[in-house]
This record gives C-alpha cells, sequence and structure tokens, in this order.
C-alpha cells in the first residue's frame, strides 16, 4: 500500500500501487483549479483506493464525465476521478514515496500556455484527441 496525504494531513488515500508514469494536464480547468499544470499518477479504480476520512473531501463535477476533489479543511488537491470508469487519478506531490515515478504524457497540449514547456520527452495529445477518445471508449457504446 502506498498513503498520499493532504497538505495539513488531514485526508489520507491509500491505494495498492500506482503507476510510476506520470500524466501532466495542461487544460485550462486544471491550470485553474491547480495554478498549473495537473501531475497525477493513475491510482486505480475506487474499490482499489481508501480515502479517509470521506467526510473532509468535497467533490466538484467539473464536466460530464469527471470530478474533482479537495480537502476541506487545507484545499489541498486529491484527486481527479473519472467517473465512467471509476478510476482516480492521484496528484503525484501528495505521495512521499515517488521512487520510479517519471512524466511520460501531457494532455491537452494545445491549451498549454507559452510561458512553461518541460525538457522530459513525452507523448503529446491534443484536447480533440483526447475528446475522440473519451468519446469512443465511454460515449459511443
Amino acid at each position: 500500500m502506498k498513503t498520499a496525504t493532504c497538505l495539513c494531513g488531514k485526508v489520507s488515500i491509500k491505494v495498492k500501487d500506482f503507476h510510476s508514469e506520470v500524466g501532466a494536464c495542461h487544460c485550462s480547468m486544471c491550470r485553474k483549479w491547480g495554478s498549473g499544470p495537473l501531475l497525477t499518477v493513475e491510482a486505480g479504480i475506487a474499490n482499489d483506493i481508501r480515502i479517509q476520512p470521506e467526510n473532509l473531501v468535497t467533490r466538484f463535477k467539473s464536466s460530464e464525465w469527471a470530478e474533482r476533489g479537495f480537502c476541506s479543511q487545507c484545499g489541498s488537491n486529491l484527486f481527479y476521478h473519472l467517473l465512467p470508469t471509476d478510476a482516480y487519478s492521484i496528484p503525484i506531490d501528495l505521495f512521499d514515496d515517488q521512487e520510479d515515478a517519471a512524466l511520460s504524457t501531457e494532455v491537452y497540449y494545445d491549451q498549454k500556455p507559452a510561458y512553461y514547456d518541460f525538457a522530459n520527452k513525452t507523448k503529446k495529445l491534443t484536447e480533440a484527441e483526447i475528446m475522440k477518445m473519451v468519446q469512443e471508449k465511454y460515449f459511443d457504446e
């Protein structure tokens, strides 16, 4: 088990494990939510995750298919929850153990502002590519 905690330490997220591939989201919502790109790891589905105490987590439905969670005490961003699959992405820096983590993918790359660039060699996906994948995977069944 790996544990992530918010800034104040009152909320913990226990996951069986997380994928070591870090993804960066440059969409305007993520940048507005966290004052910069959101850097997350996939942590699995709800059954694989324990968020405690749930009563200190505020959930905000930010789109038709996703919600974002944050600590109601300190305001730390806790997760991005993809509703159709019940999958959670957790900000990498909430984990103390980040061994083997590496930035591999950047999404909504066409929305990335010009004032920053990552030096890592990454797979870059545009908003159109992401929307096509979401539509095909979750809504065209």
